[in-house]
């Protein structure tokens, strides 16, 4: 397997149909209170609500994209990243998911609107970087139900590919599969545990988003009965998830990603599944 992160999500935020991706803003560290939004649980067929290309926006939205990639690649926050990836520790921990495969597939959910924010260009900036340096990322799959056409034709240009099916996060796992998902809300990772809560698909699957450790730590800490029924699946997955936190380096890339982690989950049984 050669190769070829403001704890608190505050208002800034775009929300459209099942989904609220919050994004974060600079200001003062306050504690990371996991924000509770009610989902549909139907899957159901997605198009963009503007059905039209704007050519001349298409245009701008490409050169903010390139720029965004750019100043990641040169960053130091961008080197600091690739040097953990490729510790012993996280690399194993890859290589394990991988398999006898020899790609891992990126499912990218909740990324917001890459044309009026910069913090979801930077995610996804860092989503394609990776996979350009390392052989063993395969396609890019995308999705968030407020992507307008245009975003989805810019995101289709940087090689990702929209979906049409409005999963509800329960994407279940078949493959090694990466699932990209910065800043996401507690239940869209709530339903992705769900959906694969067995031994055999969480050993087959690897999550880079907000830090399960903090979300343990703020239920034990408010003891809303809404917080801890949305991260059921979250806290039960504590006891076989190995996380590592990510450094954000400088402040240039908080609001993106801060209080990130890789999640690796490892159940032998199906014992260790049982919820409390």
């Amino acid at each position: 397997m050669a190769a070829s992160v403001k704890p608190f999500t505050v208002e800034n935020h775009t929300q459209n149909g099942d989904w609220t991706v919050v994004l974060p803003r600079r200001g003062r560290k306050k504690k990371n209170i996991p924000k509770v939004t009610a989902m549909e649980e139907q899957e159901r067929p997605w198009v963009p609500t503007d059905l039209q290309i704007d050519l001349d926006t298409k245009s701008k939205l490409i050169k903010k994209m390139q720029i965004c990639m750019k100043r990641i690649e040169g960053s130091q926050f961008y080197l600091t990243f690739l040097d953990q990836m490729q510790t012993p520790e996280v690399l194993n921990s890859f290589r394990r998911v991988l398999g006898s495969e020899l790609k891992l597939k990126m499912v990218i959910y909740g990324i917001g609107s890459i044309e009026s924010y910069e913090a979801p260009r930077f995610q996804l900036s860092l989503a394609i970087l990776m996979k350009r340096r390392f052989s063993w990322i395969g396609d890019i799959e995308v999705f968030d139900p407020i992507l307008s056409a245009t975003e989805s034709c810019v995101l289709e240009e940087f090689g990702c590919s929209v979906l049409s099916v409005n999963e509800q996060g329960k994407r279940h796992v078949l493959k090694p599969t990466l699932f990209f998902m910065p800043h996401c809300e507690a239940v869209l990772y709530n339903n992705l545990l769900k959906a694969n809560w067995t031994p055999e698909s969480l050993n087959h699957m690897l999550l880079f988003g907000n830090s399960f450790e903090t979300y343990e730590q703020n239920v034990s800490m408010f003891k809303n009965p809404s917080i801890v029924n949305s991260a059921m699946h979250i806290l039960a997955a504590r006891k076989f998830a190995v996380e590592f936190r990510i450094k954000t380096v400088s402040d240039d890339y908080f609001p993106a990603f801060h209080d990130s982690s890789w999640h690796f989950f490892s159940p032998n049984h199906e014992a260790e599944l049982q919820m409390n």
